[in-house]
């Protein structure tokens, strides 16, 4: 028996537009699938920030806003 279309994808929102990921996916995983280097964008999940050292740990789950943005940088 196949799995239903419900299981076998988590539909997100990255950056306001929807996004099917494989279940289990982190945050960690997200941001390399899209292109990006890890040092190149800050995140936040569901309006909160995750450091970089945590997004592997982060399991994404249906629903959640995925937002990516550049660190500003200065003082």
């Amino acid at each position: 028996m196949s799995p239903s279309p419900s299981t076998s994808t988590v539909t997100l929102q990255v950056d306001g537009h929807a996004r099917d990921v494989a279940p289990g996916t982190t945050l960690a995983q997200l941001v390399e699938a899209l292109g990006h280097a890890p040092q190149a964008v800050s995140t936040a999940v569901n309006a909160e920030f995750v450091a970089r050292a945590a997004r592997g740990d982060r399991v994404l789950r249906a629903g959640d806003q995925v937002l990516l943005f550049q660190p500003i940088v200065g003082g």
